[in-house]
């Protein structure tokens, strides 16, 4: 069964066309082939790759769990480099100039997939039957339920509308008669 697994790094500050340069290195091969490349390569886009790279693997393996899939199995299947939003800063120049340059960031995303031990299930479709003559043959098997009863707890109360002179019913529930209250003796101080 197939695999995949993905994991993103976001707003790294380095410019997308180093980052670019590092990407097309190790994309297409395996994993652990990857991360043994990325480790000699003398550029820091190379952490941020790699760091990337063992995120979206430990993903892989937790959402299908180490007893069918290995590691040495998943391969980087793809992974894009894309800009993210530009910082202006400036530098102070002599004669009170100020010269403006750009602080470029990137957005990047590591795509995997890898083949599992257990063999992939085949779907069979049901069979399904027109809509028409199912209704047809199917009998009404619900149950029907009495009208509500009224219960003892409520009474209905008849008010009058001031606006229209209509009357409405309406249901409150029956006032519980408040217990008598017990007669304190003054006498026994």
């Amino acid at each position: 069964m197939l695999v995949k697994a993905t994991a993103q790094l976001r707003y790294v500050s380095i410019p997308p066309k180093k980052m670019r340069l590092v990407a097309d290195i190790v994309k297409g091969l395996p994993v652990e082939k990857a991360l043994g490349i990325l480790n000699f390569t003398p550029r820091i886009a190379a952490h941020h790759l790699a760091k990337t790279l063992k995120s979206a693997a430990a993903n892989a393996l937790s959402k299908e769990g180490t007893d069918h899939l290995s590691p040495e199995n998943l391969m980087i299947k793809n992974i894009t480099v894309d800009a993210a939003p530009t910082a202006k800063r400036i530098r102070f120049r002599s004669m009170g100039r100020v010269y403006r340059y750009r602080k470029r960031f990137c957005h990047l995303k590591v795509e995997l997939e890898g083949e599992t031990d257990i063999p992939e299930r085949k779907k069979t479709p049901a069979a399904r039957t027109p809509v028409k003559e199912k209704a047809a043959d199917a009998k009404d098997t619900r149950r029907k339920t009495p009208a509500k009863r009224r219960t003892a707890k409520t009474k209905t109360v008849k008010s009058k509308a001031k606006t229209t002179g209509k009357s409405t019913k309406k249901t409150a529930p029956k006032k519980k008669a408040a217990p008598k209250a017990r007669k304190k003796k003054a006498d026994e101080k």
